[in-house]
């Protein structure tokens, strides 16, 4: 079977309502939650705004005790309870995965609340890698309630799941406002 891959992706946020939005795929619309201060050009570390912008799917991180293998042409790799993501501007792994335990300040990828069950990596701050420029932006799954990220793009999961079959390594994700 034939998968269509999908160009382009667009991420808008919701009028009057900066922390949520929605995202624009095909023939999709669908509900998505963002950072708690909206979308930002100029994002920083710790500013909870998601990053306005052009960015490509890296790969797609999934726990395997949590569900199947998820179908995309993407790149995936399973999380391990050792992964982390260094969130630290002053370490020269800033931004990017790391083996826990670890000595800097780092997000865990292995987490209780099951945001992180399915993970878009993004290209978000990678070339050049700039420090206090954002870590560990992604494409997650959202809380029941939508609830706002700390800046990254939240779905539902059965939602999460659909796109990833329509994404390759030549989307392009757009985040605008």
């Amino acid at each position: 079977m034939r998968r269509d891959i999908w160009e382009a992706v667009a991420v808008h946020p919701s009028p009057g309502c900066p922390h949520r939005g929605f995202l624009v795929a095909g023939p999709w619309r669908l509900p998505v939650a963002l950072g708690r201060t909206g979308i930002r050009a100029d994002k920083r570390e710790g500013d909870g705004a998601t990053p306005r912008g052009t960015f490509r799917p890296v790969r797609v991180w999934w726990r395997p005790d949590h569900g199947p293998r998820p179908r995309t042409a993407l790149p995936l790799r399973r999380i391990r309870p050792d992964d982390g993501w260094c969130d630290d501007p002053a370490h020269p792994r800033y931004n990017r995965p790391v083996t826990r335990p670890f000595p800097a300040s780092h997000e865990e990828m292995w987490r209780q609340d099951a945001l992180y069950d399915l993970v878009i990596e993004l290209d978000h701050n990678r070339r050049p890698r700039i420090a206090r420029r954002g870590s560990a932006v992604f494409i997650h799954l959202a809380r029941p309630d939508y609830a706002p990220t700390a800046g990254c793009v939240a779905l539902r999961r059965n939602d999460l799941k659909r796109l990833l079959r329509h994404l390759g390594v030549k989307t392009r994700i757009r985040i605008h406002r």
